[in-house]
């Protein structure tokens, strides 16, 4: 039964790419094929082997580590603030963004993570034949976030046409940052969040290989980043990644604190004039693509709620709302509504990303407003996608 909704997720995931595709006679199966099966072997390792299970198992106790130690930090300042349950999600969920943001800058500067996404990205475009901006985007996406990443390819930017600036912003969106995934752990599964991570990757290079293919020359299929830049001093370099992971914190908390008021209202409002509220009633009209990705029928309106949530609001806000009915849904909805979670994959979404081009380049960030719903619909069916393949190994 697991292939049957399999091969439906698909089928949704390929004919909405195909109708909205920008060049239908451009599409390649092979890299897609590729990309797809390298997916179904990462999924498989990571969820069902010794190994995959180890290494998950290594990456979440290094995390919960690391949130464990900026947790002292928060205390330090914050000792004794801690109420039931008021404070207590944003000093030890959020805050140590900070101390992870130091961490990934320290990487940086020393200039071990260029090396290895630079590495990863070359080993990916010689697998899926795509430019090597493209994979350097995709990995640089989903180590250092969906902001940050567009400063390293400033320089190119201007230079990028609209259908590669539309393959980069898919992999933004469907990316998430180092920083956050320790927050992440702490609301769902770590295993889910690991997994989802990985293959997110490789599931935007799919949909963008769908929804907007396109050939590249050699003329074009260059990667220029910006690092020829003067190197900061060390200390100044700590202080400038504490300062970014506060603005990541806070902006989180922020958003939390308005969507969650926002939902809470509407809630109110469809209730008093449907007798329904509106995570209800955006549950039921979800509740066929739930169904479609494997989740189990009893729990594909909940399931849907939480997805459309997602979508409307962010992705924090929909896993708050997974972990308070957790215990009421089977392990495989909970995996599956999970990896499709892990994303950036919303609305504000394709503010922030126009916002952050517009900043560096105003023509390319014009160009982005204007495919923003198709750009939502790339993110997505790419979450779909990566929902699917991990229902097949739950």
């Amino acid at each position: 039964m697991k292939i049957v909704y399999l091969i439906l997720s698909f089928l949704l995931v390929f004919i909405i790419g195909f109708i909205f595709s920008s060049d239908r006679k451009k599409i390649k199966a092979r890299p897609i094929i590729i990309m797809i099966v390298l997916e179904f072997i990462l999924s498989w390792i990571l969820l069902n082997t010794k190994v995959g299970i180890g290494i998950i198992h290594v990456i979440s106790d290094w995390f919960g580590a690391l949130m464990g130690t900026a947790v002292q930090g928060v205390n330090f300042v914050f000792g004794g603030m801690e109420n039931k349950p008021g404070a207590t999600f944003f000093l030890n969920v959020l805050l140590p963004i900070i101390f992870i943001s130091i961490l990934i800058g320290i990487l940086n500067y020393i200039k071990v993570l260029p090396l290895i996404i630079r590495f990863i990205g070359f080993i990916l475009s010689k697998i899926n034949g795509m430019g090597k901006l493209e994979n350097y985007y995709a990995i640089t996406a989903a180590v250092i976030g969906q902001s940050e990443v567009w400063l390293t390819t400033k320089k190119q930017l201007g230079y990028l046409s609209k259908k590669r600036l539309y393959t980069l912003c898919t992999s933004s969106m469907s990316a998430v940052s180092m920083t956050i995934v320790g927050s992440y752990m702490q609301i769902i599964q770590p295993k889910y969040v690991v997994v989802a991570v990985v293959i997110n990757i490789l599931s935007a290079l799919v949909i963008a290989n769908i929804v907007n293919p396109y050939e590249l020359d050699k003329e074009e299929d260059k990667l220029i980043t910006d690092d020829t830049g003067e190197k900061p001093a060390f200390f100044q370099m700590v202080s400038d990644s504490i300062m970014d992971g506060f603005k990541v914190a806070v902006t989180v908390a922020a958003m939390l604190i308005g969507f969650m008021a926002l939902i809470y209202f509407i809630n109110d409002i469809f209730t008093f004039i449907f007798h329904i509220s509106f995570q209800k009633l955006i549950g039921y009209i979800f509740a066929p693509v739930a169904f479609i990705m494997g989740v189990p029928k009893q729990d594909i309106v909940q399931a849907g709620s939480i997805m459309a949530t997602k979508l409307v609001t962010n992705e924090f806000v929909a896993m708050t709302d997974l972990r308070e009915i957790a215990h009421h849904l089977t392990n495989r909805t909970v995996g599956i509504v999970s990896v499709f979670l892990v994303s950036f994959a919303n609305f504000s979404s394709i503010g922030i990303i126009t916002g952050c081009v517009k900043a560096l380049n105003p023509e390319k960030g014009d160009v982005v407003a204007k495919f923003g719903g198709k750009l939502l619909l790339g993110s997505t069916l790419a979450s779909i996608l990566s929902a699917a393949i991990c229902g097949v190994f739950l």
